[in-house]
């Protein structure tokens, strides 16, 4: 069977902590990793799509809209995005917040996961010493069993690597700008550099997180600690 044991004393901090696995004793990681793939939402893709992704002529919600978005999404926005999306617009220079056929969802975003959420965005450190752990024991790809089974973990964790956090903006060459929507780092402005160094980078302004209001003035790359 393709599991792994697991307990509160001896998984790695990352797996171990109940905000992220509350329920793991054994976990199968094809059935796990398949599970988290059902939170993104995805659109039908079409030629017009990416020019309706920022929409600088869409207009701001209303408050019983806000209000239904974090209803469906289960989350109750940052104080300072919320803020622009009722005075200032839904999209713009940002993926533009729209209520679809699946729900809310931020369009032209296929990587946000919305089954994940509600779980509290988890900072690096704690799970760097895991992620170094399962890159030092891949199996040999001629047991093909055990790879699936490592590389679906690898899935998982790559999935629960942004809980917490929306793709707000893409950025080119696979780059994206993360808002933080649950968790200690609520409302902080994080950069997915995972497409080149593998790595989820905090922003930071005058030796301080980056909240939505600051990042609003400036490019990501401006504000990313390489």
């Amino acid at each position: 069977m393709n599991s792994q044991l697991l307990s509160r004393r001896n998984a790695p901090a990352w797996q171990a902590s109940p905000h992220v696995y509350p329920y793991v004793v054994t976990t199968d990681w094809t059935v796990e990793y398949r599970r988290l793939l059902r939170g993104h939402r995805h659109e039908p893709a079409s030629p017009q799509a990416w020019e309706t992704y920022r929409d600088p002529a869409a207009p701001p919600l209303s408050e019983p809209e806000v209000r239904e978005a974090e209803a469906d999404l289960g989350i109750r926005f940052p104080a300072e995005y919320r803020d622009y999306l009722l005075r200032v617009s839904a999209g713009h220079r940002i993926n533009r917040l729209a209520r679809g056929a699946e729900g809310w969802r931020w369009r032209g975003d296929r990587d946000t996961n919305y089954g994940l959420l509600t779980e509290p965005f988890p900072h690096p450190d704690s799970y760097a010493a895991y992620d170094d752990e399962l890159d030092d024991r891949e199996p040999s790809y001629e047991d093909a069993e055990a790879w699936r089974a490592w590389d679906d973990e690898c899935g998982v964790l790559q999935e629960r690597k942004t809980a917490g956090a929306v793709y707000i903006q893409e950025n080119g060459c696979g780059f994206h700008t993360l808002l933080v929507v649950t968790g200690p780092h609520r409302g902080e402005m994080w950069f997915d550099a995972r497409a080149t160094c593998d790595l989820i980078l905090p922003m930071r302004l005058h030796d301080r997180p980056v909240t939505f209001a600051d990042w609003l003035g400036h490019s990501s790359m401006d504000l990313v600690q390489w």
